[in-house]
């Protein structure tokens, strides 16, 4: 039986070639993970900009931050409140960013979620 390499093993190797696929699979997983979490967050906050959601996501998820604000505005789910703040982030030099919250429909995805949690819940 092969021992299976440790990521740490995976990454050092000269040899391993990375498959376009794979880094596409990764990215787009990585991307859920953070439209989730600024759903999560949407949730949670009556309004919502980058600087908020930079503070609670690892290092990693920042590279998908805007992918993942711009998917849940095209899906309807978040919108655009009108305000604009200073960016925190230092090498954006305080330009202006957006300010964000759930539409109508975003609030009606999570209430069914909450209502699918709580019957999976009781069926427990």
């Amino acid at each position: 039986m092969t021992r299976r390499l440790t990521p740490a093993e995976r990454l050092a190797s000269a040899k391993k070639d990375l498959l376009l696929e794979e880094l596409a699979d990764q990215s787009s997983w990585d991307q859920f993970i953070v439209e989730q979490a600024v759903f999560h967050f949407g949730q949670r906050h009556d309004d919502f900009s980058c600087n908020d959601l930079r503070d609670v996501l690892p290092e990693l998820g920042h590279g998908f931050l805007g992918a993942a604000i711009n998917s849940l505005r095209q899906g309807g789910v978040i919108a655009h409140t009108g305000r604009m703040v200073p960016s925190t982030q230092k090498n954006t030099n305080a330009h202006r960013i957006s300010v964000w919250t759930l539409t109508v429909k975003g609030r009606e995805i999570a209430a069914k979620r909450k209502a699918d949690r709580g019957q999976q819940a009781e069926a427990a």
